[in-house]
């Protein structure tokens, strides 16, 4: 009778060690998530899910993704995003710049160090606009009156409390940040982040579990309908997520003493989503930055140019889940492109004397599985699109509002369905290199 290696997951002192580390770290975030930045007006923040209009859609977006800090504006109210913008600019700047691709090729080890470090560098100034930005867009959002019990500024009286503000965001954000290194180091290896922000969007899920069921009308039958939708999705996204595409590669045959081995034939497995829940953040990011340079200008205006602009990438509307599915898409093609030719298959199969039989070896082969990667990746984009807009679907259909009455968005349910996906996947290598395999027992 075969057994589960997953009944020994106590029994193993290392992996208990590393889960218990894992929980008390993600435990230290998440009361880290209620510690409120200085000088915060918290009553006005919650005002502004509450009165509606214009920009409530973004602010309910980040407030989701970030795990309810924004809210409550907390010392983590930009989790680890800035983190994840600046790992995202430094993959893209590799390939543009030669002699980085080149010195990463030539000493992967050291290349995935110094993209390391310049990532961190990075991630500060990053978190020093997005700080903030955050401040100013949801400044212009309230109605109610400032966010801050200051004036937020450079001016004599309002210097340090401004600076208090900004630096205890970026400081939070950095604390984020070491705590999910932890976990990489300590903990489920590889997962810090992940977890982090996975931390963060299930923590919001019973929130919006008690908004959808505070309509005693419609309540239930919709909670219900969107359980149902969720798990299709969820379905849908594990199957495409696991979806291969498998090349075929003939290997060639090893010497042995006198005698010359005959060759291996095996596939090269190319993904259906190479780029994950990337494109998602790629277009939220970009589609965030009119309306955040537009609340510079409007300063409670309801007309005029700047408005209209803030009015137009504020999430409401119709152009805005098109626009998102155009960019999701767009940004499919242009990520897997860039993280294809990054791997550069050609060069690797040619140096371990591998073909694709009927293609040359080299660059006719990197041509040819570039055209097959974009030829599956096509499925992929507008799948990824229509999940992306899924949640303003479902509002313009069903009677809730806001995209926090979908219980979780869109990119969220991507990161947690890969978190836990690739989460049990490590735990049962951990389980077989302690020698916790799969064993035969006789019932």
């Amino acid at each position: 009778m075969k057994r589960s290696a997953w009944r020994y997951l106590w029994t193993s002192e290392d992996i208990r060690k590393k889960l218990l580390i894992t929980l008390l770290l993600l435990v230290i975030y998440r009361f880290a998530a209620n510690i409120p930045v200085p000088g915060i007006n918290r009553e006005v923040i919650r005002s502004i899910s509450e009165l509606g209009g214009a920009g409530v859609s973004l602010f309910n977006l980040l407030d989701l993704l970030s795990g309810g800090t924004i809210s409550n504006f907390s010392i983590l109210a930009m989790g680890v995003y800035p983190y994840i913008t600046a790992q995202i600019i430094i993959q893209l700047l590799v390939p543009i710049i030669p002699a980085l691709d080149r010195r990463i090729k030539d000493n992967p080890r050291e290349g995935r160090q110094l993209m390391e470090r310049w990532t961190t560098l990075l991630t500060i100034p990053m978190a020093l606009l997005t700080a903030i930005g955050q401040v100013n867009i949801f400044n212009s959002m309230s109605t109610t009156g400032s966010i801050l019990t200051f004036n937020f500024g450079l001016s004599a009286g309002s210097m340090m409390p401004t600076l208090t503000l900004i630096f205890s965001m970026v400081g939070g954000t950095m604390f984020g940040i070491w705590l999910g290194q932890l976990i990489s180091e300590f903990g489920i290896p590889n997962q810090g982040l992940s977890l982090i922000i996975f931390a963060g969007i299930i923590s919001s899920i019973p929130t919006n579990l008690i908004s959808i069921l505070a309509d005693k009308e419609n309540g239930w039958w919709v909670l219900l309908l969107i359980v149902a939708i969720l798990a299709l999705t969820i379905f849908a996204i594990v199957y495409v997520q696991q979806g291969r595409r498998n090349v075929p590669v003939l290997f060639p045959g090893r010497r042995v003493g006198n005698r010359m081995s005959m060759p291996v034939r095996s596939n090269l497995p190319l993904m259906v989503n190479m780029a994950g829940m990337i494109p998602l953040i790629f277009a939220q990011t970009f589609l965030s930055f009119p309306a955040l340079i537009a609340s510079y200008f409007i300063a409670g205006k309801t007309e005029g140019f700047w408005y209209g602009v803030y009015n137009l990438f504020s999430g409401s509307g119709w152009f805005y889940p098109v626009i998102f599915f155009v960019l999701v898409v767009a940004f499919t093609f242009f990520y897997t492109d860039v993280l294809f030719t990054q791997q550069n298959y050609g060069d690797t199969l040619k140096k371990q004397g591998a073909q694709i039989p009927g293609v040359v070896r080299g660059g006719p082969t990197q041509k040819y599985l570039t055209k097959v990667q974009r030829r599956i990746t096509f499925p992929g984009a507008f799948f990824l699109g229509f999940v992306a807009v899924l949640p303003y679907l479902l509002s313009a259909i069903l009677p809730i509002t806001g995209q926090s009455a979908f219980v979780i968005s869109a990119a969220g349910l991507l990161i947690v369905v890969g978190v836990v996906r690739d989460t049990f996947t490590i735990i049962e290598t951990e389980l077989k290199v302690h020698g916790y395999d799969e064993s035969i027992i006789k019932g």
